[in-house]
């Protein structure tokens, strides 16, 4: 045997000739096949029209005079006179109809506000704390969970009208700060983002539970924050059955039991169909406007809340 065979035994490293190569790294996932992208793309295509297709119905029509309606087809302009339908809703009634924007905008921003603060007060401290019942709270707010808003409704306005708040403000706001799936987002964010070495320290240095919670607590929780707010804007905007009961002065009607009021009117009054029409697309600019205003926060929420569920 020769010294190269003997250095070429002995040595950790074979010659190059005599390595095999490797099998290649797999990725976790492949990439879905041509039909299953195609009946994705088609599936997700058929959803946007179904739920895109009142908007657009609701845009023409709002274009329309009130003969047109009811005379030509519901997805076609015809002779389009927008600016004219907004005039007639502007002057109709005395203008109660941005009366009722402007209560719709008071329900649902002040109760949004009021909303999210009592939300991630009461997230915050089930999240933080441990206290006697704590377990029996949680299944209280999940159970509540089950319980449709409808069936609540008769109670809540027997309660309001022994308080003396039917009939005001006050009467539309109080009942929406409840929201039990509100708290369980905010217990679920506080769990998530808030360490709870961070608040031993601001103890530590002297900081009050009150400080923590509004210095520490609610800038961790402003992503989850804005989650909860969006929903419960959106809520407080499409709530109808709540002020049907409590309100009977028009002044203060939302935007939902003033133009279903009108609806109900136009069977006498012919002319008060378009107004709802035109009345509905108003209603819906604010919506819109404030959900795109806060997707990317709401997306974010939502991510955060999912990894620790």
């Amino acid at each position: 045997m020769s010294g190269h065979d003997v250095v070429d035994r002995l040595s950790p490293v074979r010659p190059a000739s005599r390595f095999r190569p490797a099998p290649r790294a797999t990725t976790g996932g492949e990439r879905p096949s041509l039909l299953v992208r195609v009946l994705a793309t088609v599936a997700v295509v058929v959803v946007a029209l179904y739920f895109l297709a009142p908007v657009y119905w609701l845009l023409v029509a709002s274009t329309k005079s009130a003969t047109a309606l009811f005379t030509t087809p519901g997805f076609s302009f015809a002779q389009p006179q927008l600016l004219s339908n907004l005039s007639e809703l502007s002057s109709y009634d005395g203008g109660i109809f941005w009366r009722w924007v402007l209560n719709t905008v008071l329900y649902s921003v002040v109760g949004s506000l009021l909303t999210v603060l009592v939300c991630a007060a009461c997230g915050y401290a089930l999240a933080m704390y441990e206290f006697r019942g704590k377990r029996i709270v949680v299944g209280a707010i999940l159970a509540s969970l089950l319980v449709p808003g409808t069936v609540l409704a008769q109670p809540t306005y027997l309660l309001v009208v022994q308080l003396g708040l039917n009939n005001t403000y006050a009467g539309v706001l109080l009942p929406s700060l409840v929201y039990s799936f509100g708290v369980l987002l905010c217990m679920v964010f506080a769990q998530s983002s808030v360490p709870r070495e961070l608040l031993e320290a601001a103890r530590l240095d002297g900081a009050g539970e009150l400080r923590i919670f509004v210095s520490i607590g609610l800038r961790l929780m402003s992503t989850g924050l804005v989650t909860v707010l969006l929903f419960a804007f959106l809520g407080s905007w499409n709530n109808y059955l709540l002020p049907l009961l409590v309100l009977t002065d028009q002044d203060l009607m939302p935007l939902t039991v003033g133009l279903t009021g009108w609806s109900q009117s136009s069977i006498t009054i012919p002319g008060l169909q378009i107004l709802v029409v035109t009345g509905s697309l108003v209603s819906v600019v604010p919506v819109v406007a404030v959900f795109v205003a806060l997707q990317r926060f709401w997306r974010s929420g939502l991510t955060a809340g999912g990894v620790r569920f």
